[in-house]
């Protein structure tokens, strides 16, 4: 046990001034326990479904300090019932001690009684001394990971046994300040999951719009000629980029490939870096400029992008431009239409490099209106994108606010 009037966090709640106390965490009155494993550890026969089973946690389903049903697998209720020590109660911390270190989830009044596997182990506190939601925060907190992925052990899996849990230093600190602490967390997190969800709705929202205005199910009033059809390669320019492996450098000129290719248009974070001849000799056949569409090819199949930057080559990737017929501003939104993607679903090919061919890019038959109905139904889309673009750059905003708080508002 230490004192110390250095122990104190650099942003603080008003009227509270006493310095901190750290502890290590097994001196303190928590309660340690692993996920279940060993002989009586859920057969295939044992395994149920979501509507007749419990949950049975894994790794994969802490997320940002959440427990996340998504993918989870579930046990018998007979089952749950056996492996009691792996029961879950409201304000448990639920870590994850093989596999994905570091993760970890609280559990909420929605997740009482579920259970863990063996990857998970459970730290339930003292409420007289140590609040589990404040405890959950901490080790969220840059500080908390850093003592928790340091203590791992093992080579090819790693692990952070209950023993090395155990000696991780953690604050204690009067609970009152414990409990405003984590209500301002509480509201915080409250806002993340709404963005997100409203993210979530809006991606939804998009995809059934797709489906709609491409299937042609609705349209805009003052519309109703047929629509034309024909191939891609009859009313696009659709190449590729190089697919040699050009030398690289730490400076030179980009070199984009479909691992570039994101939802939020073209990331230069990991870009490769060529020489000034090299990217002559790939913009010869291929030279990218504004307004053409990318799309991958290999490895990361799919992923459309309008190009609003140039100076750069391309590989691996196919490059699409606009023709009269059909503007790409149409063009990009309908490559993203269950159509196209369930057409590349089924003709990509390969084992664990999945890789789609030119000439079934470039074979593609799909239906297209007036140039004024394309321009009319892709400004309308762009809105909808714009949209999800602002609120994932509220998302971003609130989770940077949230990681400068835990790391103020911890010692």
């Amino acid at each position: 046990m230490s004192k110390d009037v250095k122990n104190v966090p650099a942003l603080r709640f008003k009227g509270y001034s006493d310095a901190w106390e750290k502890r290590k965490l097994g001196e303190t009155n928590s309660y340690f326990t692993d996920g279940n494993y060993g002989e009586s550890y859920p057969k295939e026969s044992e395994l149920s479904d979501k509507e007749n089973g419990v949950p049975f946690l894994r790794g994969s389903n802490l997320r940002n300090g959440e427990l996340i049903e998504d993918n989870a697998n579930y046990i018998t209720k007979e089952k749950h019932a056996e492996l009691t020590s792996g029961h879950l109660v409201e304000d448990d911390i639920v870590l994850a001690v093989r596999g994905s270190l570091g993760a970890l989830g609280y559990v909420k009044e929605e997740n009482i009684d579920w259970n863990i596997n063996s990857q998970l182990a459970v730290i339930r506190t003292d409420k007289s001394e140590l609040s589990g939601k404040f405890l959950a925060q901490f080790l969220l907190s840059w500080r908390g990971q850093k003592e928790l992925l340091s203590r791992n052990t093992g080579t090819a899996l790693k692990q952070l046994p209950i023993k090395q849990l155990k000696d991780v230093p953690v604050p204690i600190v009067n609970l009152d300040e414990q409990k405003e602490i984590s209500a301002l967390f509480t509201s915080i997190d409250n806002l993340i999951a709404a963005t997100q969800r409203r993210i979530d709705d809006l991606e939804q929202a998009k995809r059934a719009l797709l489906q709609r205005l491409f299937d042609q199910s609705w349209r805009f009033k003052g519309y109703s000629d047929p629509w034309e059809k024909r191939k891609l390669r009859e009313v696009s320019d659709v190449r590729d980029g190089t697919h040699a492996s050009p030398k690289y450098y730490s400076q030179g000129y980009p070199l984009v490939t479909s691992k570039n290719l994101t939802s939020a248009g073209l990331d230069f974070s990991n870009i490769s870096l060529i020489s000034e001849l090299d990217y002559k000799n790939i913009n010869k056949r291929s030279r990218v400029d504004k307004g053409d569409i990318l799309f991958g090819m290999i490895g990361t199949i799919g992923t459309p992008v309008m190009v609003h930057e140039s100076n750069f080559a391309i590989k691996n990737v196919a490059l699409i431009k606009e023709r009269e017929a059909v503007l790409n501003s149409f063009l990009v939104q309908l490559l993203k239409s269950p159509a196209f993607i369930n057409y590349i679903r089924n003709e990509n090919v390969g084992g664990t490099q999945k890789f789609l061919s030119l000439n079934t890019i470039r074979n593609f038959r799909f239906s297209f209106p007036t140039s004024k109905e394309q321009a009319m139904v892709s400004r309308f889309l762009e809105k909808i994108d714009s949209l999800i673009a602002a609120t994932q750059s509220r998302l971003s905003s609130l989770e940077l606010l949230k990681k400068a708080l835990l790391q103020d508002l911890f010692i």
